[in-house]
């Protein structure tokens, strides 16, 4: 029992950056129905903002993540700007390989700027431990501080997409964007919110990651950016909870299989699930069937 409660924490804890990244493909793919393949670089380049603040300027824990998702949603912007906008009414190929050479952009311009060494992040959090129930069974401060920011960070977005004027823009523009273009929308900057609301998620996560694992390298975007696609197919892309839902279930599915011995085959155990869904259903365990009219 013991065992069980510890692992079910770290796949809470390791779904909890997963469900963070899913959010921002989820939202993109729900507005303009685009795979943001780049998605997962941003993560890296927030991971990389975090430790130059606490590194080189001394920041702390907190205000480092905050000016993280700040610079990662501008980033997201120009990259919106700079390289969808113009093919936004292309093909769907032309999109995704927009995105491809993005995400590679990314990852080989940051390898020139940074070098590919893997750098080690500092230890910004205390390492304290509470024991579960009186067992064996360990929440540190790291997982919980993890839990506790995905979680206050994915109720300000259901509060922003619900509340606000700008939620309830992305809403119409995900239903119907020449609708929503006829009442009035402006199909442009709610774009442009969305793709910021996503990136700071994912320049989060970025941070949350370095602090837990304490390394980071420009290629560390490509797998969890995957495996986070994979959370948000799972769950229903274009569904909000279903990203949430996705990325937890990803999460801890991949720990129980680790603490089984069977490390080496998390990866194809997750990519094997994705496979098993999208034959049972094609629009994910909580997305809706959408019938086309001919």
């Amino acid at each position: 029992m013991e065992q069980i409660i510890q692992q079910v924490i770290n796949g809470i804890s390791l779904g909890s950056i997963y469900a963070l990244i899913a959010l921002g493909y989820t939202m993109v793919y729900g507005i303009i129905n685009l795979i943001n393949f780049a998605h997962g670089d941003i993560y890296m380049i927030g991971a990389y903002i975090g430790f130059a603040l606490t590194t080189f300027f001394k920041l702390n824990f907190l205000s480092s993540l905050i000016i993280s998702m700040l610079l990662c949603s501008i980033l997201g912007v120009l990259i919106e700007k700079v390289a969808y906008k113009p093919v936004r009414n292309s093909t769907r190929i032309a999109a995704l390989i927009t995105a491809i050479s993005v995400s590679l952009f990314l990852e080989y311009g940051m390898m020139y700027f940074v070098k590919p060494e893997t750098r080690t992040f500092p230890e910004l959090l205390p390492d304290k431990k509470i024991h579960i129930f009186n067992t064996n069974a360990v929440l540190d401060f790291k997982n919980l501080s993890i839990i506790v920011i995905t979680i206050s960070l994915m109720l300000i977005l259901q509060y922003v997409i619900y509340k606000t004027k700008i939620g309830k823009a992305m809403r119409a523009v995900s239903l119907d964007s020449d609708a929503a273009q006829l009442m009035g929308i402006n199909i442009d900057k709610t774009i442009s919110s969305t793709f910021a609301i996503g990136s700071a998620l994912a320049g989060a996560a970025g941070v949350l990651v370095g602090v837990y694992y304490n390394s980071i390298n420009p290629l560390m975007g490509v797998l969890p950016g995957l495996k986070a696609f994979v959370a948000a197919v799972i769950g229903g892309i274009g569904v909000i909870p279903g990203a949430v839902f996705g990325g937890f279930f990803l999460g801890i599915t991949e720990t129980v299989i680790s603490a089984a011995g069977g490390s080496l085959y998390k990866d194809a155990v997750a990519f094997a699930i994705l496979i098993i869904v999208l034959l049972v259903r094609p629009n994910g365990l909580l997305g809706k069937n959408i019938k086309e009219k001919v």
